[in-house]
This record gives C-alpha cells, sequence and structure tokens, in this order.
C-alpha cells in the first residue's frame, strides 16, 4: 500500500508533529531505537515484525509509536496510530481489516484488561498479521505477564516478539532533551537554565515540553534569550 500520509481514523486522532526518531534521546534506550528504526523502514525486513514496548508514564512509548507511522508515511507507507485508551468506547470492530495496513501501532493495551470482547479481536487480529507478515508495534504499561488480560493465548501471543522496556529518563536525561528540543527549535538553553526549569516546573515530560513551547514563545515575542530571571517572570515561578 502507498500513500506517504498516516492513516487517521475518524475520530480525532492526530499524530504529533514533534513525535519523530530524531525528538527521542535514547538515553539508555539504544537498542530499542535501533529496533524500531528496521520495523519501520518498509524498504527493509525487519527482524522481528512484532515489538511490544512497556514502561512507567514519561518514558517515551507513545512518541516512539507515533513516530513510526512518521517513518513509515516518509516512505510512502500506510501506517496506524491506535490509542487504545481514547477509542475503548468504540468498540473492537475498530480492529477489523487493519492486518492489510504496513504497519499498525497500538498504544495503552493495559486498558483491554477485561474487556473480553477487545482482548478476543486484539488476539485475531496479531495472527492475522503474522500471516500476511505484516507489522505491529505495541505499548503498555507493563510487560504482557504483567497486564490483567484474561485470554491466555493473547499473552502468550504479545510475548512471541521483541519485548523491550523503555527507562524512564533521570534528571540529567531530562536535562539533555530539553536542551536537545531547544536546540531544534532554535532555542540557547544553557545549563543552569535547563535545570532551573527541571527544578521549578513539573516533571514529567509532556509537561516539561509544554514549558518549553511556552518560553520559546515568549523569547521570540520579547526577542530575549532564555535565562533564569527571563523564565522566572514568564513562568510566574
Amino acid at each position: 500500500m502507498s500513500s506517504g500520509q498516516p492513516t487517521q481514523l475518524p475520530l480525532g486522532i492526530k499524530l504529533r508533529d514533534e513525535a519523530t526518531f530524531d525528538n527521542y534521546f535514547t538515553g539508555s534506550n539504544t537498542t530499542v531505537l535501533a529496533a524500531l528504526h528496521g520495523l519501520a523502514d518498509p524498504s527493509q525486513v525487519p527482524a522481528e515484525r512484532c515489538i511490544y514496548l512497556w514502561g512507567a508514564p514519561g518514558s517515551g512509548r507513545s512518541h516512539l509509536l507515533q513516530a513510526a507511522c512518521h517513518r513509515m508515511a516518509e516512505a510512502g507507507a500506510v501506517a496506524m496510530y491506535l490509542p487504545l485508551r481514547e477509542v475503548l468506547d468504540h468498540g473492537p470492530l475498530l480492529l477489523d481489516g487493519m492486518e492489510e495496513l504496513d504497519l499498525v501501532c497500538l498504544d495503552d493495551l493495559e486498558v483491554l484488561g477485561g474487556q473480553a470482547d477487545w482482548e478476543e479481536a486484539l488476539f485475531h487480529l496479531y495472527n492475522r498479521i503474522q500471516q500476511r507478515q505484516g507489522r505491529l508495534l505495541m505499548s503498555a504499561s507493563a510487560a504482557p505477564r504483567g497486564l490483567e488480560l484474561q485470554l491466555p493465548d493473547l499473552i502468550s501471543r504479545l510475548g512471541w516478539g521483541l519485548v523491550f522496556q523503555l527507562q524512564a529518563l533521570d534528571d540529567e536525561g531530562k536535562q539533555q532533551m530539553l536542551k536537545m528540543r531547544a536546540e531544534r527549535r532554535g532555542l540557547q538553553l544553557p545549563d543552569e537554565v535547563a535545570r532551573y526549569i527541571l527544578s521549578r516546573g513539573a516533571r514529567g515530560m509532556s509537561e516539561l515540553f509544554a514549558a518549553l513551547e511556552q518560553l520559546d514563545q515568549a523569547s521570540l515575542q520579547a526577542q530575549h534569550r532564555l535565562t533564569i530571571p527571563f523564565v522566572k517572570r514568564v513562568m510566574g515561578w
């Protein structure tokens, strides 16, 4: 299949523009990123066609799934990102026919625990993707056997492919991530300012990126470089 754009569902689901592999600070997750590059390259036969990521909030699971969709689209392939937490109420029929896509990315698998119809639908989708030699990328908050799934065969299937635990960034890693994101925006973020943001703001990565976005806009408007006094004034700290 070839469209050059990530497939979107009519549910208001959109990929974040900034969710790319280049925007992901690997930290200790370099092996994961190498595997995902292979999975998201339609010109190559991947070493493993099904990859399962798990980790705590802020470890970058959703970012990597969306990045894989962007990479496939850039190569002219068709990819689908489906955040299960947001679409659960729409029912498991959403999974019908997805095996025909070049890449399927399913986020938040933990919400399927105890949802018998969804568990069965995912089990059959996994089998269909394997039969068609498709590509499947999944993420959850826990390893397959740590999820509260009731279908033993599904638990077994989820562990067939590569399973990676994503390690959340420590403070030094978060600081480097902020500096990398700032540099890509054309901002200079001195180490002392990055440390100040970490010490005063919310520590989740989404909140840190939101703060950086706010500071970027304020810096452009005021034509002012990022300093601790400027950050204090803009953020009200």
